[in-house]
């Protein structure tokens, strides 16, 4: 799969773009701040239709207009998938495949398999569990539909569960048998919830730690860690003995909505232990580990998606990430770096399709092609 074109309109800082891409590797290069990354978010929006930076839709409109499009036209499986984008200022957003609306947008989900890899993934070394959760619930949802429909009906269970547990504790009352009926529903949705995080894990781990030794250090041991409680002992029984305590918070204390993917280096937090670039290394490791789990489920090759990545990793590093990602294991890549003559470098003796953008505030254009 790849993406062959991709019409903006209107979209964060970018007036208008007009831009054809090759299989191989793409290049958009440029100095900080004109535009790069809001390239590659467009391309993400396409996939996911959402951007990777901002969900809400009218903080990405370009700055005194009143709506953004995006389009692009993708290669999947030798057949053409136009693709479009379209949000107004105090109406729906619209998003079509071949000129017809979808009815949910979740039904798009894992169409247009994508892994993108940024600087804001930092997050998921520093922020808190939620975060983790989220990107193992975006990896399996883009090819397990039901995963992502027990998810929306578990999530919107837990919100229901914790406004009772609202309502009583304001009133001083204890309804067991109102409890019970959201009990059934979280155990409902969430335990398939937990198993198929756990079989998604069992087979992810190996994979990340393989990418991890090919771009990072061999004598670096690292480590995914699940986190859940109902490793220990029933869904059932877990909410029938936080009930006590729910009812004292007065929110749901127990659940697949506090599991956790602790990330590890030689036993300890990467957070508190790992150095810039391991941490960087990791994160990257994720990624593409991430990239052969999409394209071993989905039987198609993921978009791949670099946002600023050389930034904190050193020459060695660098040299072996491009030589990975230059392999036609991966398929279509995009990258951004702010240094032209970098870029230019790292792929002077690659042997794969390339075309580097200069992106300037008014526009973007070919600049090497080869």
């Amino acid at each position: 799969m790849h993406l062959k074109n991709l019409h903006l309109v209107h979209f964060k800082n970018r007036d208008q773009a007009d831009l054809e891409f090759v299989d191989g590797i793409n290049c958009f290069v440029g100095n900080n701040g004109v535009g790069k990354t809001n390239l590659l978010d467009s391309i993400y929006y396409l996939a996911f239709c959402k951007s990777f930076f901002n969900p809400i839709d009218s903080q990405n409109i370009q700055y005194d207009e009143g709506f953004f499009v995006i389009e692009g036209t993708f290669d999947r499986n030798e057949k053409d998938e136009k693709i479009y984008c379209g949000f107004k200022k105090g109406d729906k957003k619209q998003f079509k495949r071949n000129k017809k609306n979808y009815d949910r947008f979740s039904d798009h989900i894992g169409f247009l398999p994508l892994v993108m890899v940024s600087p804001a993934d930092t997050e998921l070394v520093y922020d808190g569990s939620e975060v983790r959760r989220k990107f193992v619930d975006g990896v399996i949802s883009q090819f397990n539909s039901s995963y992502l429909d027990n998810l929306l009906k578990y999530n919107k269970a837990v919100s229901q569960r914790n406004a009772l547990l609202k309502k009583m504790g304001e009133e001083q009352r204890w309804d067991a048998s109102s409890v019970e009926v959201w009990n059934m529903q979280l155990l409902q949705y969430g335990q398939p919830i937990y198993e198929a995080r756990r079989e998604f894990l069992d087979e992810f781990i190996p994979i990340f730690q393989q990418y991890y030794n090919l771009i990072g250090n061999e004598s670096e041991e690292v480590s995914l860690v699940y986190k859940s409680r109902l490793h220990e002992a029933s869904f059932e029984d877990l909410l029938q003995q936080s009930e006590p305590k729910d009812a004292r918070a007065q929110y749901t204390t127990v659940g697949v909505h506090k599991d956790d993917l602790k990330f590890e280096i030689k036993g300890h937090p990467l957070k508190k232990f790992g150095s810039q670039g391991q941490q960087k290394s990791f994160l990257i490791a994720l990624k593409l580990a991430q990239f052969d789990f999409m394209k071993m489920k989905k039987g198609i090759k993921p978009l791949l998606l670099l946002d600023d990545i050389f930034d904190k990793l050193d020459k060695n590093r660098v040299k072996a990430l491009m030589s990975l990602v230059s392999e036609h294991h991966f398929g279509q890549v995009f990258v951004t770096d702010a240094n032209k003559t970098r870029i230019q470098e790292l792929f002077e003796d690659i042997d794969t399709a390339l075309r580097i953008f200069e992106v300037q505030p008014n526009e973007t254009k070919l600049i090497t092609e080869k």
